[in-house]
């Protein structure tokens, strides 16, 4: 069937059109863009004792078998003890003081039936972002994200902007460029070494040493970023043999 010039011309229209509504991913860079300097933190988790910066921040995470677990245990929102409030659903998370600005980090991890682990920075003295998140590296089986919370999804003015309806395409402008997701396949059960380099307003992310996403975004360049947070969603995820260095741009 021979289509009318008119719906070829609409086709194209369309598909033009959703081509330009279609954000273009970042190159990721093929080498580093952070070169290691002085050995900050490591932890191999198989000792009995525990230093001191880790913390816990929103459980449950246990420290088994030579590596740190975590389990989402706050799977929905829930009114709290006293009924005054509202507990809500949350990854766990595990907390290290470590204040850094340009770093990078190598961490072993593994899915045990979680959707989601991640490498976060904050800065809990920041009051432009919710809880002083700045940005963080989410790993999922299908999907990497590099997040910039501090200008895009954390970001207080935003927050507030999305609970106005008309401010849908104000808040759309403003998150534009804030995140970037790329596609990977990894295993349940399977140990893999993620590297996140930071430098700079740049982060750039691989596993097993082969670059699979890269963001560049003010809010990764926050300068203070006085925390490291490991988080699981899902049912389990597990840690192991941390490493953070400090780090300077590569020349």
């Amino acid at each position: 069937m021979k289509l009318h010039p008119f719906f070829v011309c609409c086709s194209l229209l369309t598909v033009s059109a959703f081509a330009a509504d279609t954000p273009k991913l970042p190159r990721v860079p093929s080498k580093p863009i952070a070169e290691k300097k002085e050995l900050l933190f490591s932890d191999d988790f198989e000792t009995s004792e525990h230093d001191a910066k880790w913390h816990r921040v929103v459980d449950t995470f246990v420290f088994e078998n030579g590596e740190l677990k975590g389990t989402q245990t706050r799977v929905k929102d829930e009114p709290s003890k006293d009924g005054k409030s509202v507990v809500t659903a949350h990854a766990a998370v595990y907390g290290l003081e470590l204040p850094t600005r340009d770093s990078v980090i190598e961490v072993k991890m593994r899915f045990d039936g979680c959707t989601m682990m991640d490498v976060e920075f904050d800065d809990r003295k920041y009051t432009g972002s919710h809880y002083g998140h700045l940005c963080r590296a989410q790993i999922r089986l299908d999907k990497v994200t590099i997040m910039d919370e501090r200008e895009g999804s954390q970001n207080e003015e935003i927050k507030a902007m999305k609970q106005d309806p008309s401010k849908k395409e104000e808040v759309a402008k403003r998150m534009g460029g804030t995140s970037a997701t790329y596609p990977v396949k990894l295993k349940e059960g399977k140990t893999y070494l993620v590297g996140v380099e930071t430098v700079g307003d740049e982060m750039r992310v691989t596993i097993d040493g082969k670059a699979v996403a890269f963001l560049k975004s003010p809010g990764i360049g926050h300068e203070t970023k006085s925390k490291i947070e490991l988080g699981v969603a899902g049912q389990s995820g597990s840690f192991d043999e941390i490493k953070v260095w400090n780090a300077a741009a590569v020349k």
